[in-house]
């Protein structure tokens, strides 16, 4: 019998070789964007979300309406908006 608990093999690439999430910005302010496309990926509300901008369960920030991208600050917060061509 041995008298220390023989440790598993554990492959040394693969730990810190983990592949990132894809988050942050997709879009940048003055680009024009379509119903539905993703702004910016995010992990919390960093930005908020502003008007023609819906904001999904995981934060994502999304256009809800066509238009142009733009970045403003509110009480010290960035928030995202679309505006429209009208």
């Amino acid at each position: 019998m041995a008298h220390v608990k023989g440790s598993g093999s554990v492959s040394q690439h693969s730990q810190g070789s983990r592949h990132g999430k894809r988050l942050g910005l997709k879009k940048t302010g003055g680009q024009t964007v379509k119903v539905g496309q993703i702004i910016i990926k995010q992990r919390g509300a960093k930005y908020k979300a502003g008007k023609k901008v819906g904001m999904g369960r995981d934060h994502t920030i999304f256009a809800m309406a066509d238009g142009i991208v733009s970045f403003a600050q509110k009480f010290g917060k960035t928030v995202v908006s679309v505006v429209t061509k009208n």
